[in-house]
């Protein structure tokens, strides 16, 4: 035996397996949190039987669940990655986590790529539940899959950038109540659940350049008409990701 067997060998662990373990740390709170829960499976899972069921809200012809199933898909992606990711950052911000974490080996942009990645990885989760339940209700989905996910992957950089912003330049109390508020007026506004030429002209432009109204649109072109790629709500999407990111990576504090 070597008189070096049990010399320690202190350091950081590889880059890829800490971005791994920060990941999976980050997806266990995310499911553990009674709050989140509510807000990335069961208030979506409610809407999408609710609206599919009973004729509350007209959709146009064929079947409400064949509208509702892409926007629904919309709001859970915006649950996650905005609403959620940006109350749980705002107050790991105030508590210091992120402070303690950005001292750690772990880099700031690494901690920062496992909250996508832990957002992704939930987002996998929530879009297989609400599919099979869409499904089950007769839901009859067709198109191209890869500008479904393009569209979803856009869609939560988008929505991860704004969140971002949000929880790292507002307090934590003020994070938690913005982000529940503007979760509820994109849940009316945002062509989730109420089609957008329900509102009047002069609204529908604007409604139309919001991040949630060009995901949900931009799904149901694919899914419900078969479009091989709406461009434009792919473009209204990637520009609000450059805006979001871009700007959450400037004005991000930590403390």
């Amino acid at each position: 035996m070597s008189a070096g067997t049990y010399t320690p060998r202190p350091g950081a662990a590889p880059l890829p397996r800490m971005i791994a373990a920060q990941t999976a740390l980050e997806t266990r709170m995310l499911l553990r949190n009674g709050e989140q829960l509510l807000l990335t499976v069961i208030i979506p899972t409610l809407l999408l039987v609710l609206f599919s069921a009973v004729d509350i809200v007209d959709t146009g012809s064929g079947a409400s669940v064949d509208f509702l199933a892409p926007g629904i898909l919309a709001l859970a992606v915006m649950s996650t990655a905005f609403t959620g990711q940006a109350i749980a950052t705002g107050f790991e911000r105030r508590y210091g986590v992120l402070k303690r974490l950005g001292a750690s080996p772990l880099p700031r942009w690494a901690l920062m790529t496992a909250k996508t990645l832990s957002v992704l990885v939930t987002e996998v989760l929530q879009i297989v539940l609400l599919a099979v339940i869409a499904l089950a209700l007769g839901w009859s989905p067709h198109g191209n899959p890869l500008a479904v996910l393009l569209l979803l992957v856009l869609g939560t950089a988008a929505f991860s950038g704004l969140g971002l912003l949000m929880a790292g330049t507002l307090k934590a109390e003020a994070t938690l109540a913005a982000a529940n508020l503007v979760f509820l007026l994109l849940l009316v506004g945002g062509g989730v659940i109420v089609p957008l030429d329900k509102f009047p002209d002069a609204v529908q432009s604007v409604l139309g350049l919001l991040p949630v109204s060009a995901l949900s649109e931009g799904l149901r072109d694919v899914l419900q008409h078969g479009a091989s790629m709406p461009w434009a709500q792919a473009g209204i999407l990637a520009v609000w990701a450059v805006l979001g990111l871009g700007a959450a990576a400037k004005f991000f504090r930590w403390e």
